[in-house]
Protein backbone atom coordinates (compact mmCIF):
# COMPACT_ATOMS: atom_id res chain seq x y z
CA UNK A 1 0.00 0.00 0.00
CA UNK A 2 1.27 3.37 -0.94
CA UNK A 3 3.09 4.60 2.32
CA UNK A 4 1.36 8.29 2.35
CA UNK A 5 -2.31 6.62 2.15
CA UNK A 6 -3.86 5.75 5.47
CA UNK A 7 -6.20 2.88 3.72
CA UNK A 8 -7.12 2.74 -0.07
CA UNK A 9 -10.06 1.70 -1.38
CA UNK A 10 -8.87 -1.97 -2.77
CA UNK A 11 -7.67 -2.78 1.06
CA UNK A 12 -11.21 -1.66 2.24
CA UNK A 13 -12.89 -4.10 -0.16
CA UNK A 14 -10.43 -6.74 0.16
CA UNK A 15 -11.36 -6.74 4.11
CA UNK A 16 -14.66 -6.27 4.05
CA UNK A 17 -15.24 -9.19 1.43
CA UNK A 18 -13.40 -11.86 3.76
CA UNK A 19 -15.20 -10.48 6.81
CA UNK A 20 -18.46 -10.89 5.24
CA UNK A 21 -17.83 -14.52 3.77
CA UNK A 22 -16.93 -15.66 6.98
CA UNK A 23 -18.90 -13.48 9.53
CA UNK A 24 -15.44 -12.59 11.83
CA UNK A 25 -13.72 -9.70 11.98
CA UNK A 26 -10.52 -9.39 10.06
CA UNK A 27 -7.80 -6.59 10.32
CA UNK A 28 -4.18 -5.89 9.84
CA UNK A 29 -0.99 -3.90 11.23
CA UNK A 30 0.45 -1.61 8.70
CA UNK A 31 4.09 0.28 9.13
CA UNK A 32 4.86 3.46 7.55
CA UNK A 33 6.40 2.37 5.13
CA UNK A 34 2.90 0.30 3.92
CA UNK A 35 3.97 -2.88 4.48
CA UNK A 36 1.44 -5.30 6.44
CA UNK A 37 3.36 -6.47 9.14
CA UNK A 38 0.54 -8.47 10.92
CA UNK A 39 -3.08 -10.36 10.07
CA UNK A 40 -5.64 -10.60 12.82
CA UNK A 41 -8.92 -13.02 12.71
CA UNK A 42 -11.23 -12.81 15.25
CA UNK A 43 -14.26 -13.84 15.98
CA UNK A 44 -17.93 -11.84 14.72
CA UNK A 45 -17.43 -9.37 17.71
CA UNK A 46 -14.21 -8.41 18.07
CA UNK A 47 -10.31 -9.57 17.30
CA UNK A 48 -7.16 -9.95 19.23
CA UNK A 49 -3.95 -7.49 18.65
CA UNK A 50 -0.94 -9.51 19.46
CA UNK A 51 1.03 -8.78 22.61
CA UNK A 52 4.04 -6.53 22.14
CA UNK A 53 5.88 -7.99 24.81
CA UNK A 54 8.83 -5.53 25.91
CA UNK A 55 8.55 -3.29 22.38
CA UNK A 56 7.09 -0.33 23.94
CA UNK A 57 6.98 2.99 22.35
CA UNK A 58 9.20 5.85 23.04
CA UNK A 59 8.09 8.92 25.31
CA UNK A 60 5.96 10.63 23.59
CA UNK A 61 6.12 8.93 20.13
CA UNK A 62 3.94 6.62 18.60
CA UNK A 63 3.88 2.83 18.02
CA UNK A 64 5.19 3.37 14.25
CA UNK A 65 1.92 1.42 12.93
CA UNK A 66 -1.70 2.02 12.56
CA UNK A 67 -4.54 -0.46 12.87
CA UNK A 68 -6.80 -1.85 10.11
CA UNK A 69 -9.67 -3.63 11.04
CA UNK A 70 -13.60 -4.22 9.87
CA UNK A 71 -16.84 -4.57 11.91
CA UNK A 72 -19.67 -6.39 10.61
CA UNK A 73 -22.37 -4.53 13.04
CA UNK A 74 -20.53 -0.96 11.52
CA UNK A 75 -20.41 -0.06 15.43
CA UNK A 76 -17.81 2.47 14.93
CA UNK A 77 -14.91 3.15 17.25
CA UNK A 78 -15.17 1.07 19.83
CA UNK A 79 -13.72 0.87 23.77
CA UNK A 80 -12.29 -1.51 23.00
CA UNK A 81 -10.67 0.04 19.82
CA UNK A 82 -9.79 3.12 22.66
CA UNK A 83 -8.25 1.02 24.79
CA UNK A 84 -6.49 -0.77 21.76
CA UNK A 85 -5.21 2.68 20.63
CA UNK A 86 -3.86 3.83 24.21
CA UNK A 87 -2.65 1.04 25.31
CA UNK A 88 -0.66 0.18 21.85
CA UNK A 89 0.23 3.88 21.07
CA UNK A 90 -0.85 2.92 17.94
CA UNK A 91 -0.70 5.56 14.97
CA UNK A 92 -4.23 5.25 14.21
CA UNK A 93 -6.94 3.32 14.73
CA UNK A 94 -9.07 2.70 11.50
CA UNK A 95 -12.37 0.61 11.66
CA UNK A 96 -14.87 -0.57 8.45
CA UNK A 97 -17.98 -0.99 8.30
CA UNK A 98 -19.38 -4.36 6.02
CA UNK A 99 -22.54 -3.79 4.19
CA UNK A 100 -25.11 -6.59 3.12
CA UNK A 101 -23.17 -7.12 0.14
CA UNK A 102 -19.89 -7.36 1.25
CA UNK A 103 -18.77 -3.92 0.06
CA UNK A 104 -17.40 -1.51 2.92
CA UNK A 105 -19.67 1.43 4.29
CA UNK A 106 -17.98 4.22 6.33
CA UNK A 107 -14.48 4.44 8.00
CA UNK A 108 -14.30 5.26 11.23
CA UNK A 109 -10.70 7.07 12.15
CA UNK A 110 -9.48 7.65 16.00
CA UNK A 111 -6.25 8.95 17.01
CA UNK A 112 -4.09 9.58 20.46
CA UNK A 113 -4.64 12.96 21.45
CA UNK A 114 -2.76 15.23 24.15
CA UNK A 115 -6.09 17.64 24.39
CA UNK A 116 -9.56 15.56 23.08
CA UNK A 117 -11.57 13.71 25.15
CA UNK A 118 -9.97 11.09 27.36
CA UNK A 119 -6.52 11.14 24.86
CA UNK A 120 -8.32 10.26 21.30
CA UNK A 121 -9.67 11.91 18.71
CA UNK A 122 -12.13 11.04 16.64
CA UNK A 123 -11.88 11.97 12.62
CA UNK A 124 -15.46 12.56 10.62
CA UNK A 125 -16.69 9.17 9.69
CA UNK A 126 -15.39 8.75 5.71
CA UNK A 127 -15.90 6.77 2.95
CA UNK A 128 -12.65 4.77 2.39
CA UNK A 129 -12.96 5.98 -1.28
CA UNK A 130 -13.22 9.66 0.17
CA UNK A 131 -10.14 9.73 2.51
CA UNK A 132 -8.16 12.72 1.57
CA UNK A 133 -4.98 12.80 3.94
CA UNK A 134 -1.12 12.61 3.70
CA UNK A 135 -0.79 10.49 5.54
CA UNK A 136 2.70 10.90 6.40
CA UNK A 137 2.88 14.68 6.89
CA UNK A 138 -0.52 13.96 9.18
CA UNK A 139 1.60 11.26 11.62
CA UNK A 140 4.37 13.31 12.19
CA UNK A 141 3.38 16.53 12.62
CA UNK A 142 0.43 14.46 15.33
CA UNK A 143 3.69 13.02 17.01
CA UNK A 144 5.33 15.97 17.36
CA UNK A 145 2.41 17.94 19.09
CA UNK A 146 2.69 14.96 21.29
CA UNK A 147 6.22 14.90 22.19
CA UNK A 148 5.47 18.67 22.69
CA UNK A 149 3.15 17.83 25.53
CA UNK A 150 5.11 15.09 27.01
CA UNK A 151 7.73 17.60 27.03
CA UNK A 152 11.62 17.50 27.79
CA UNK A 153 12.11 16.23 31.67
CA UNK A 154 14.76 18.26 33.44
CA UNK A 155 17.35 16.19 36.02
CA UNK A 156 16.41 16.06 39.44
CA UNK A 157 12.56 16.80 38.08
CA UNK A 158 10.01 14.58 40.34
CA UNK A 159 8.26 11.29 38.97
CA UNK A 160 4.56 11.86 38.30
CA UNK A 161 2.77 8.60 39.89
CA UNK A 162 -1.06 7.59 39.79
CA UNK A 163 -1.99 5.46 43.29
CA UNK A 164 -4.07 3.08 42.89
CA UNK A 165 -6.32 1.70 46.14
CA UNK A 166 -8.74 -1.08 45.85
CA UNK A 167 -11.04 -1.72 48.73
CA UNK A 168 -10.85 -5.41 48.87
CA UNK A 169 -13.49 -5.66 51.66
CA UNK A 170 -12.67 -2.45 53.51
CA UNK A 171 -15.30 0.09 54.36
CA UNK A 172 -15.01 3.40 52.67
CA UNK A 173 -13.64 5.25 55.17
CA UNK A 174 -10.78 2.79 56.02
CA UNK A 175 -10.00 3.26 51.87
CA UNK A 176 -9.58 6.97 52.46
CA UNK A 177 -7.88 6.70 55.24
CA UNK A 178 -5.38 4.30 53.39
CA UNK A 179 -5.27 6.31 50.12
CA UNK A 180 -4.20 9.45 52.50
CA UNK A 181 -0.96 7.16 53.96
CA UNK A 182 -0.33 5.84 50.50
CA UNK A 183 -0.32 9.87 49.38
CA UNK A 184 2.34 10.25 52.36
CA UNK A 185 4.62 7.83 51.73
CA UNK A 186 4.88 8.63 47.95
CA UNK A 187 5.31 12.14 49.21
CA UNK A 188 8.22 10.99 51.37
CA UNK A 189 10.06 8.98 48.51
CA UNK A 190 10.12 12.32 46.13
CA UNK A 191 7.04 11.20 43.95
CA UNK A 192 4.75 13.49 42.55
CA UNK A 193 1.02 12.81 42.70
CA UNK A 194 -1.35 13.77 39.85
CA UNK A 195 -4.03 11.30 39.81
CA UNK A 196 -5.50 8.78 42.59
CA UNK A 197 -7.53 5.79 41.06
CA UNK A 198 -10.00 3.81 43.76
CA UNK A 199 -12.28 0.90 43.14
CA UNK A 200 -14.87 -0.81 45.46
CA UNK A 201 -13.96 -4.46 45.37
CA UNK A 202 -15.25 -7.24 48.03
CA UNK A 203 -11.30 -8.69 46.87
CA UNK A 204 -8.45 -7.80 44.10
CA UNK A 205 -8.68 -8.98 40.58
CA UNK A 206 -6.21 -11.93 40.93
CA UNK A 207 -4.60 -10.63 38.04
CA UNK A 208 -4.56 -7.28 37.51
CA UNK A 209 -5.47 -6.16 40.93
CA UNK A 210 -8.59 -3.55 39.51
CA UNK A 211 -10.90 -4.66 37.48
CA UNK A 212 -10.98 -4.61 33.57
CA UNK A 213 -12.98 -1.47 33.18
CA UNK A 214 -11.09 0.10 35.89
CA UNK A 215 -7.83 -0.92 34.02
CA UNK A 216 -8.87 1.00 30.72
CA UNK A 217 -9.94 4.17 32.50
CA UNK A 218 -6.36 3.58 34.72
CA UNK A 219 -4.81 3.82 31.04
CA UNK A 220 -6.37 6.60 29.95
CA UNK A 221 -5.49 8.74 32.66
CA UNK A 222 -1.26 7.38 32.98
CA UNK A 223 -1.47 8.40 28.86
CA UNK A 224 -3.25 11.85 29.43
CA UNK A 225 -1.22 12.90 32.44
CA UNK A 226 2.12 11.88 31.58
CA UNK A 227 2.61 10.06 34.32
CA UNK A 228 5.96 7.68 35.33
CA UNK A 229 4.74 5.40 37.39
CA UNK A 230 1.78 3.36 39.27
CA UNK A 231 2.11 3.07 42.87
CA UNK A 232 -0.82 0.23 44.00
CA UNK A 233 -1.41 0.31 47.99
CA UNK A 234 -2.02 -3.67 47.88
CA UNK A 235 1.09 -5.87 48.10
CA UNK A 236 1.19 -7.04 44.35
CA UNK A 237 1.95 -10.46 43.16
CA UNK A 238 4.58 -10.90 40.70
CA UNK A 239 1.84 -12.02 38.04
CA UNK A 240 -0.06 -8.92 38.78
CA UNK A 241 2.97 -6.86 38.55
CA UNK A 242 4.00 -8.15 35.09
CA UNK A 243 0.52 -7.99 34.11
CA UNK A 244 -0.22 -4.36 35.20
CA UNK A 245 3.50 -3.57 33.43
CA UNK A 246 2.46 -5.20 30.00
CA UNK A 247 -1.01 -3.82 30.11
CA UNK A 248 -0.03 -0.11 31.02
CA UNK A 249 3.67 0.26 29.85
CA UNK A 250 4.73 1.71 33.01
CA UNK A 251 6.67 0.81 35.86
CA UNK A 252 4.50 -0.36 38.56
CA UNK A 253 5.23 -0.84 42.06
CA UNK A 254 3.75 -1.96 45.34
CA UNK A 255 3.49 -0.10 48.78
CA UNK A 256 6.47 -2.32 50.03
CA UNK A 257 8.23 -1.27 47.37
CA UNK A 258 8.04 2.58 47.82
CA UNK A 259 8.64 1.64 51.92
CA UNK A 260 11.90 0.11 50.88
CA UNK A 261 12.87 3.10 48.59
CA UNK A 262 12.08 5.64 51.22
CA UNK A 263 14.22 3.46 53.44
CA UNK A 264 16.79 3.57 50.97
CA UNK A 265 17.18 6.99 50.89
CA UNK A 266 17.00 7.52 54.70
CA UNK A 267 19.55 4.92 55.67
CA UNK A 268 22.63 6.16 56.43
CA UNK A 269 24.90 4.18 58.49
CA UNK A 270 26.52 1.00 57.36
CA UNK A 271 24.00 -0.93 59.48
CA UNK A 272 20.87 1.10 57.78
CA UNK A 273 22.02 0.15 54.54
CA UNK A 274 23.15 -3.54 54.77
CA UNK A 275 19.78 -3.90 56.15
CA UNK A 276 17.67 -2.27 53.31
CA UNK A 277 19.81 -4.05 50.78
CA UNK A 278 19.12 -7.42 52.70
CA UNK A 279 14.92 -6.78 52.52
CA UNK A 280 14.80 -5.32 48.82
CA UNK A 281 17.67 -8.85 48.08
CA UNK A 282 14.42 -10.89 50.25
CA UNK A 283 11.70 -8.69 48.15
CA UNK A 284 13.23 -9.55 44.36
CA UNK A 285 13.97 -12.99 45.30
CA UNK A 286 11.06 -14.87 44.73
CA UNK A 287 10.08 -12.12 41.95
CA UNK A 288 12.61 -13.93 39.97
CA UNK A 289 11.26 -16.79 39.97
CA UNK A 290 8.79 -15.34 37.60
CA UNK A 291 10.84 -14.23 35.05
CA UNK A 292 11.28 -17.37 33.70
CA UNK A 293 9.34 -16.65 30.43
CA UNK A 294 12.22 -13.76 29.46
CA UNK A 295 14.63 -15.80 30.42
CA UNK A 296 16.76 -18.58 28.45
CA UNK A 297 15.45 -21.87 29.02
CA UNK A 298 16.91 -25.33 29.17
CA UNK A 299 16.66 -27.52 26.80
CA UNK A 300 14.04 -30.82 27.44
CA UNK A 301 15.34 -32.63 30.45
CA UNK A 302 17.22 -35.76 30.51
CA UNK A 303 20.31 -38.32 29.44
CA UNK A 304 21.97 -35.98 26.70
CA UNK A 305 19.07 -33.19 26.86
CA UNK A 306 20.49 -31.26 30.12
CA UNK A 307 21.08 -27.82 28.82
CA UNK A 308 24.15 -25.87 27.99
CA UNK A 309 24.82 -25.26 31.73
CA UNK A 310 22.99 -22.44 33.98
CA UNK A 311 20.51 -19.69 32.37
CA UNK A 312 20.33 -16.21 32.94
CA UNK A 313 17.28 -16.65 35.68
CA UNK A 314 19.27 -19.32 37.53
CA UNK A 315 22.35 -17.14 37.60
CA UNK A 316 20.47 -14.39 38.73
CA UNK A 317 18.99 -16.08 41.65
CA UNK A 318 22.32 -17.87 42.76
CA UNK A 319 23.84 -14.35 43.10
CA UNK A 320 21.10 -12.87 44.69
CA UNK A 321 20.59 -15.94 47.68
CA UNK A 322 24.75 -15.67 47.57
CA UNK A 323 24.46 -11.81 48.56
CA UNK A 324 21.58 -12.37 51.19
CA UNK A 325 23.84 -15.32 52.72
CA UNK A 326 26.81 -12.58 52.53
CA UNK A 327 24.70 -9.65 54.06
CA UNK A 328 23.26 -11.71 57.09
CA UNK A 329 26.52 -13.04 58.20
CA UNK A 330 27.51 -9.33 58.13
CA UNK A 331 24.74 -8.12 59.89
CA UNK A 332 25.02 -10.72 62.05
CA UNK A 333 28.70 -9.81 63.45
CA UNK A 334 27.48 -5.88 63.19
CA UNK A 335 24.78 -7.07 65.99
CA UNK A 336 27.37 -8.97 67.73
CA UNK A 337 29.14 -5.58 67.91
CA UNK A 338 25.91 -3.75 69.38
CA UNK A 339 25.26 -6.32 71.87
CA UNK A 340 28.41 -5.94 73.25
CA UNK A 341 28.24 -2.09 73.98
CA UNK A 342 24.59 -2.53 75.29
CA UNK A 343 26.50 -4.98 77.91
CA UNK A 344 29.16 -2.45 78.45
CA UNK A 345 26.35 0.12 79.09
CA UNK A 346 24.44 -1.97 81.58
CA UNK A 347 27.06 -2.58 83.70
CA UNK A 348 27.17 1.48 83.99
CA UNK A 349 23.68 0.98 85.41
CA UNK A 350 22.30 3.94 83.05
CA UNK A 351 18.52 3.51 82.53
CA UNK A 352 17.19 3.23 78.58
CA UNK A 353 14.17 5.14 77.49
CA UNK A 354 13.30 4.53 73.98
CA UNK A 355 10.85 6.64 71.65
CA UNK A 356 8.78 3.88 69.61
CA UNK A 357 5.54 4.67 66.96
CA UNK A 358 4.10 5.38 63.93
CA UNK A 359 5.61 6.94 61.19
CA UNK A 360 5.45 10.68 61.46
CA UNK A 361 4.31 10.73 64.82
CA UNK A 362 6.98 13.66 66.12
CA UNK A 363 9.43 11.17 67.61
CA UNK A 364 12.37 12.72 66.67
CA UNK A 365 11.09 16.00 67.64
CA UNK A 366 10.44 15.10 71.11
CA UNK A 367 13.84 13.74 70.88
CA UNK A 368 15.04 17.48 70.02
CA UNK A 369 12.93 19.16 72.18
CA UNK A 370 13.79 16.89 75.44
CA UNK A 371 17.65 16.80 75.00
CA UNK A 372 17.43 20.37 73.56
CA UNK A 373 20.19 18.54 70.81
CA UNK A 374 20.19 18.83 67.37
CA UNK A 375 18.34 16.11 65.62
CA UNK A 376 17.45 15.91 62.13
CA UNK A 377 13.71 16.36 61.99
CA UNK A 378 11.40 16.40 58.66
CA UNK A 379 7.60 16.21 58.05
CA UNK A 380 8.07 12.84 56.21
CA UNK A 381 7.47 9.59 57.05
CA UNK A 382 10.74 7.05 58.21
CA UNK A 383 13.12 10.53 58.12
CA UNK A 384 14.67 8.75 61.35
CA UNK A 385 16.07 4.70 60.04
CA UNK A 386 19.31 4.71 62.53
CA UNK A 387 18.58 4.67 65.88
CA UNK A 388 19.84 8.08 67.89
CA UNK A 389 20.90 8.40 71.01
CA UNK A 390 21.42 11.14 73.68
CA UNK A 391 21.46 11.60 77.41
CA UNK A 392 18.65 13.30 78.87
CA UNK A 393 19.30 14.72 82.35
CA UNK A 394 16.43 14.51 85.07
CA UNK A 395 15.69 17.31 87.67
CA UNK A 396 16.91 14.80 90.23
CA UNK A 397 19.76 14.93 88.78
CA UNK A 398 19.57 11.07 87.29
CA UNK A 399 20.51 10.53 84.02
CA UNK A 400 19.21 8.57 81.35
CA UNK A 401 19.91 7.44 77.87
CA UNK A 402 17.22 8.68 75.28
CA UNK A 403 17.15 6.45 72.06
CA UNK A 404 14.64 6.89 68.63
CA UNK A 405 14.41 4.32 66.59
CA UNK A 406 12.66 4.00 63.41
CA UNK A 407 8.99 4.59 62.69
CA UNK A 408 6.50 1.66 62.46
CA UNK A 409 3.54 1.30 60.00
CA UNK A 410 0.52 -0.51 59.51
CA UNK A 411 1.26 -4.02 57.53
CA UNK A 412 5.30 -3.43 57.91
CA UNK A 413 6.77 -5.48 55.26
CA UNK A 414 7.57 -9.02 57.02
CA UNK A 415 11.09 -8.97 55.16
CA UNK A 416 11.86 -5.43 56.29
CA UNK A 417 11.40 -6.34 59.96
CA UNK A 418 13.57 -9.14 60.19
CA UNK A 419 15.86 -7.37 58.53
CA UNK A 420 15.91 -4.66 61.07
CA UNK A 421 15.50 -7.22 63.98
CA UNK A 422 18.73 -6.48 65.20
CA UNK A 423 18.10 -3.10 65.29
CA UNK A 424 15.27 -3.05 67.06
CA UNK A 425 16.89 -5.29 69.25
CA UNK A 426 18.04 -1.96 70.74
CA UNK A 427 14.79 -2.17 72.52
CA UNK A 428 14.87 -5.22 74.28
CA UNK A 429 17.25 -2.84 76.56
CA UNK A 430 14.83 -0.50 77.15
CA UNK A 431 13.63 0.35 80.66
CA UNK A 432 10.80 2.62 79.51
CA UNK A 433 9.56 2.94 76.49
CA UNK A 434 7.85 6.18 75.21
CA UNK A 435 5.14 5.82 72.65
CA UNK A 436 4.67 8.56 70.50
CA UNK A 437 1.00 8.87 69.12
CA UNK A 438 0.14 11.73 67.17
CA UNK A 439 -2.85 12.82 68.85
CA UNK A 440 -4.25 14.56 65.66
CA UNK A 441 -4.69 11.47 63.16
CA UNK A 442 -8.07 10.37 63.06
CA UNK A 443 -7.06 6.68 63.13
CA UNK A 444 -4.59 6.84 66.09
CA UNK A 445 -6.39 4.18 67.96
CA UNK A 446 -5.33 1.69 64.62
CA UNK A 447 -1.79 2.91 64.23
CA UNK A 448 -1.30 2.22 68.21
CA UNK A 449 -2.69 -1.23 67.28
CA UNK A 450 0.03 -1.16 64.81
CA UNK A 451 3.19 0.03 66.88
CA UNK A 452 2.06 -2.90 69.52
CA UNK A 453 1.66 -5.45 66.51
CA UNK A 454 5.40 -4.73 65.55
CA UNK A 455 6.76 -4.69 69.75
CA UNK A 456 4.83 -8.03 70.08
CA UNK A 457 6.27 -9.56 67.31
CA UNK A 458 9.94 -8.80 68.57
CA UNK A 459 8.66 -10.17 71.77
CA UNK A 460 8.98 -6.76 73.23
CA UNK A 461 7.25 -6.16 76.39
CA UNK A 462 8.68 -3.28 78.50
CA UNK A 463 6.93 -1.08 80.56
CA UNK A 464 5.33 1.83 78.46
CA UNK A 465 3.92 5.06 78.56
CA UNK A 466 1.57 6.63 75.71
CA UNK A 467 2.68 10.40 74.84
CA UNK A 468 0.01 11.82 72.62
CA UNK A 469 1.91 14.91 70.41
CA UNK A 470 0.98 16.82 68.05
CA UNK A 471 -1.67 18.23 70.34
CA UNK A 472 -1.50 21.59 68.76
CA UNK A 473 -3.42 20.41 66.20
CA UNK A 474 -6.44 19.48 68.07
CA UNK A 475 -9.09 21.88 70.02
CA UNK A 476 -8.34 22.71 73.73
CA UNK A 477 -8.85 20.56 75.73
CA UNK A 478 -8.93 17.55 73.96
CA UNK A 479 -5.37 16.61 74.11
CA UNK A 480 -6.08 16.26 77.76
CA UNK A 481 -9.32 14.50 77.29
CA UNK A 482 -7.48 11.67 75.39
CA UNK A 483 -4.51 11.49 77.82
CA UNK A 484 -6.90 10.49 80.82
CA UNK A 485 -8.74 7.96 78.85
CA UNK A 486 -5.76 6.17 78.18
CA UNK A 487 -3.81 7.65 81.59
CA UNK A 488 -0.66 8.74 79.49
CA UNK A 489 0.61 12.51 78.74
CA UNK A 490 -0.63 14.49 76.22
CA UNK A 491 2.27 17.46 74.98
CA UNK A 492 3.25 18.88 71.68
CA UNK A 493 6.75 18.81 70.75
CA UNK A 494 7.17 21.35 68.35
CA UNK A 495 5.85 23.77 70.80
CA UNK A 496 7.36 22.71 74.23
CA UNK A 497 4.14 22.21 75.85
CA UNK A 498 3.42 19.23 78.42
CA UNK A 499 7.47 17.87 78.66
CA UNK A 500 7.39 18.49 82.49
CA UNK A 501 4.57 16.39 82.67
CA UNK A 502 5.93 13.52 80.67
CA UNK A 503 9.85 13.56 82.53
CA UNK A 504 7.54 13.43 86.00
CA UNK A 505 5.77 10.77 84.83
CA UNK A 506 9.04 9.31 83.35
CA UNK A 507 10.84 9.40 86.35
CA UNK A 508 8.10 8.03 88.53
CA UNK A 509 8.40 4.62 86.17
CA UNK A 510 11.98 4.65 86.13
CA UNK A 511 12.42 4.72 89.44
CA UNK A 512 9.15 4.27 91.85
CA UNK A 513 9.42 0.61 93.37
CA UNK A 514 5.11 0.66 93.18
CA UNK A 515 4.93 1.96 89.38
CA UNK A 516 2.92 0.18 87.09
CA UNK A 517 4.86 -2.22 85.03
CA UNK A 518 2.92 -1.04 81.63
CA UNK A 519 0.41 1.65 81.18
CA UNK A 520 0.30 0.77 76.91
CA UNK A 521 -0.31 -2.93 77.47
CA UNK A 522 -2.58 -3.68 80.65
CA UNK A 523 -4.16 -0.28 81.01
CA UNK A 524 -5.65 0.43 78.03
CA UNK A 525 -9.48 -0.14 77.23
CA UNK A 526 -9.83 -3.41 76.03
CA UNK A 527 -11.25 -2.80 72.91
CA UNK A 528 -7.99 -1.05 71.68
CA UNK A 529 -5.77 -4.04 70.37
CA UNK A 530 -8.63 -5.69 69.50
CA UNK A 531 -8.18 -7.41 65.79
CA UNK A 532 -9.68 -5.02 62.85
Amino acid sequence: MPADQLLTPELARQLTEISHDTRRQVGVLIDRRGAVQHVMVGDAHSTELPDWGRLRAGRGRLRGLRCLHTHLADEGITRDDKTDLLLLRLDVMVTIGVADDGLPTLAHIAALTAEGEHGVELLPPTHPAQIDLDFQTWIREREADLSRTVGVREIGDRERAILVSVTAGRRAGDLEIHVAELRELARSAGVEIVDIVTQQRPRVDPKTVVGSGKLQDLVVRAFQQNVDLVIVDQDLTPTQARNLGERMELRVIDRTQLILDIFAQHATTRDGKLQVELAQLKYLLPRLAQRADVSLSRLEGGIGGRGPGETKLEVDRRRTRDRVTRLERELKKLGTQRQNRRRRRGRRDVPVLSIVGYTNAGKSTLLRALTQTDVYVADQMFATLDPVSRRLRFPREREVIITDTVGFIRDLPADLVTAFRATLEELSDASLLLHVVDASAPDCDRRMEAVRGVLDGIGLHAPALLVFNQIDKLEPGEGAALALRYRGVAVSALQRKGLGTLLERAEQMLWSADAPRSLLHDDLPPRLFEPT
